[in-house]
């Protein structure tokens, strides 16, 4: 009993941080990533060209990744490396995938290369990988090879919900973040639209949301009619890093709230 009410009261208090800090950031923000670009010239270009801070993630060794980046960092979006991984269901492998039978010679060779045959890149999300991110070594070799490269970020595309890859860039202490959700899983309209609103509502319930989509027909469609309307939502759609350095800020101030003189008050206090 006791230790039910020790865990009560450490819910309590953390809550009350989270509340507290909430209050302090009324505009919760979102950012969007769109994956897979580089293989189709029209849709790549279409994404980097979209009136909005949607970040391009670019296979790396594809046909138009260096068309596609450049016209997206003139556009002032960001460019990541969408890097690709092995997964569990065996699927066939783009050029430059990291794979688990790989030495740490080889990840760090294979990184270097993906990263230079994309121009402007600030950050890295995999692709596929619900193989190689539950790997804890394979993980910490990543990320130690992304360090070295530095000013670098990394988001978790979270392909699996065994992935230790956040746990590991933070252990590396690269800026990072992980995806909350996916636009088109299901690419019909409808489907998609849906996820724009469970979106919004993570946004607006814990401050900042982040969502990765596809370059599908009608996922371009859905989000050229949905921009328009999102500044009556009273959300703002910034880049990646933005969400990142929000969620790095909340955090430490949720770490000062839970050891402010008042939450120590609480965490005293008899249930």
């Amino acid at each position: 009993m006791r230790c039910r009410a020790w865990l009560h009261t450490i819910l309590l208090v953390l809550f009350s941080a989270q509340t507290a800090v909430a209050a302090q950031h009324p505009d919760p923000i979102i950012a969007i990533i769109i994956d897979d670009l580089g293989m189709q010239h029209e849709r790549g270009i279409q994404v980097a060209t979209l009136p909005a801070p949607i970040a391009c993630s670019i296979l790396p060794h594809s046909p138009y990744a260096k068309a596609i980046a450049r016209q997206a960092h003139r556009n002032g979006k960001e460019v990541l490396l969408h890097l690709p991984m092995q997964s569990e269901q065996g699927h066939l492998l783009e050029p430059g995938a990291l794979t688990s039978n790989m030495s740490r010679q080889d990840m760090h060779n294979t990184l270097l290369n993906d990263l230079a045959s994309i121009p402007h890149v600030s950050g890295i999300n995999n692709h596929m990988g619900s193989l190689l991110t539950q790997r804890p070594e394979a993980m910490d070799w990543l990320m130690y090879a992304v360090k070295q490269r530095g000013q670098l970020y990394f988001v978790d595309s979270r392909t699996t919900a065994a992935t230790v890859a956040l746990q590991a860039a933070r252990a590396h202490r690269i800026p990072s973040t992980r995806r909350d959700v996916f636009l088109d899983h299901d690419p019909r309209p409808q489907a998609i639209r849906i996820q724009l609103r469970r979106l919004l509502q993570a946004a607006r319930r814990h401050g900042t949301a982040l969502a990765i989509g596809h370059p599908h027909i009608d996922t371009m469609q859905v989000l050229s009619e949905w921009l328009p309307t999102l500044a009556s939502e009273g959300v703002r759609l910034v880049p990646v890093a933005s969400i990142i350095e929000r969620r790095k800020h909340r955090s430490h101030q949720i770490w000062h709230a839970y050891w402010s003189p008042l939450q120590k008050a609480v965490k005293n206090s008899k249930p």
